[in-house]
C-alpha cells in the first residue's frame, strides 16, 4: 500500500476541520499561529512549550518599580510596586496546565494591573508537574499569600485588602488557594479567575465544539494527569486538588470569572459562578463571545481583547474598594 496519498488525503482532511474551527472565530481574534498545534499533551510538546516560554518575558510598565523576593520553602515571587500605591494587593498566579510557565511570561500583565489600579501586585513561581504533583503547586502558592499578609507593613498594605487571581492553571491554584485561606482564617478580599482550570472531571466528559484551539482535550488530559496522577477523574481527591469539585462554597468572596464562549472550561466556570452565587457570593462573570483559551494573550491589541482585560483590571479596583481613612 503506498501511504503518501493516505498521508495527503488525512492531512487535506485535518487542514478542513482546522479551518472551520478557526472560521468560527472573530476576525480580530484570528493568528496564523491557531493553524499550529499550539497544545501540549506530551513529553515531546511539554518539552517545546517550556522552552517556548522560556523564551517570553513581556515588557514592564513604565514608572513601576519590580522587585524580587524569597519567600518560605525556596520559590521566589515578584512584587511590582506602582508610584502612587493605594494600599491594596494582589497575587497573581501564572498558567500553563500546572506543567510549564513562570512568572515573567505575565510581567506586562501585573505592572499595568499595579500601575493602572494603584496595587501593589505579587506573583509568584511555583514548582510545576509532572516533576512535582499536587500538593506542590498549591503550598508554593499558599505559601506566597502567607508571606504576602506577614509583609504588609514593609509593602505598605492593608490585610483587609489582598485580593488574589490567575489565569487558566493559575486561576485554578488561585481558586484552591482562597478555599484554604477560607478555611484557615487567612483573610483575601477579592478573587480573581481568569478562565480557570478548576475541575479534572472534565477530561472525562464528551468532547464538542469547544477547546480546539490553544488548551485542547489532549492537552487537559495530560496536565490534570501530571498534576493529580492518571486515575484522578475516578477518585476521591484531597481538599483543593480540584478546587470545581468542592461542594460547600459558602463564605467564599467576591470573584470575577473570565472565559470566552469557546473555551474548553466554559461549561466548569461558568458552573462555578453559577454555584458561588447560590451560596451567597457576589460574581461578575464576564463571557466574551467567540473567544477561545488564552486569546487575550495572543491577541491582546485587539479591541474585544483590550475590553476584556478592562473589565478584569476594573474588577480588581472595585473588588479591593478603597483606601482606609
Amino acid at each position: 500500500m503506498r501511504w503518501g496519498p493516505v498521508v495527503v488525503v488525512a492531512a487535506a482532511g485535518l487542514g478542513a476541520i482546522r479551518a472551520r474551527t478557526i472560521r468560527a472565530v472573530p476576525a480580530e481574534l484570528r493568528s496564523p499561529a491557531l493553524w499550529l498545534p499550539i497544545t501540549t499533551a506530551g513529553p515531546i510538546s511539554l518539552a517545546i512549550g517550556r522552552w517556548a516560554y522560556d523564551l517570553i518575558a513581556t515588557r514592564i510598565a513604565d514608572d513601576v518599580e519590580v522587585t524580587r523576593h524569597d519567600v518560605d520553602g525556596g520559590q521566589e515571587v515578584y512584587v511590582y510596586r506602582p508610584p502612587q500605591p493605594n494600599g491594596g494587593a494582589l497575587l497573581w498566579i501564572h498558567g500553563g496546565g500546572t506543567v510549564q510557565g513562570r512568572p515573567e511570561n505575565d510581567h506586562d500583565l501585573c505592572s499595568r494591573l499595579a500601575r493602572d489600579q494603584g496595587i501593589v501586585v505579587v506573583s509568584t513561581r511555583y514548582r510545576l508537574a509532572p516533576e512535582h504533583p499536587f500538593p506542590a503547586a498549591h503550598d508554593d502558592c499558599f505559601a506566597a499569600l502567607q508571606w504576602l499578609h506577614r509583609s504588609t507593613d514593609m509593602l505598605g498594605i492593608d490585610p483587609g485588602r489582598i485580593a488574589v487571581g490567575g489565569a487558566s492553571a493559575g486561576g485554578g491554584l488561585a481558586a484552591g488557594v482562597v478555599q484554604r485561606a477560607h478555611d484557615e482564617g487567612v483573610p483575601v478580599a477579592f478573587q480573581l479567575l481568569l478562565y480557570p482550570m478548576l475541575d479534572d472531571r472534565t477530561t472525562t466528559r464528551p468532547r464538542s465544539q469547544r477547546g480546539r484551539l490553544v488548551w485542547t482535550p489532549d492537552a487537559n488530559v495530560f496536565g490534570w494527569a501530571a498534576y493529580l496522577g492518571a486515575a484522578h477523574a475516578s477518585t476521591d481527591l484531597p481538599r483543593y486538588a480540584a478546587p470545581g469539585r468542592r461542594t460547600d462554597l459558602a463564605g467564599l468572596p467576591p470573584t470575577w470569572i473570565g472565559v470566552g464562549d469557546l473555551d474548553l472550561f466554559y461549561e466548569e466556570d461558568t458552573g462555578y459562578a453559577q454555584r458561588l452565587k447560590a451560596a451567597g457570593t457576589a460574581v461578575d462573570l464576564r463571557i466574551e463571545p467567540g473567544m477561545y483559551h488564552a486569546a487575550d494573550y495572543l491577541k491582546h491589541t485587539s479591541p474585544s481583547m483590550r475590553a476584556f482585560r478592562q473589565s478584569m483590571f476594573d474588577a480588581v479596583g472595585r473588588g479591593l474598594g478603597s483606601p482606609c481613612s
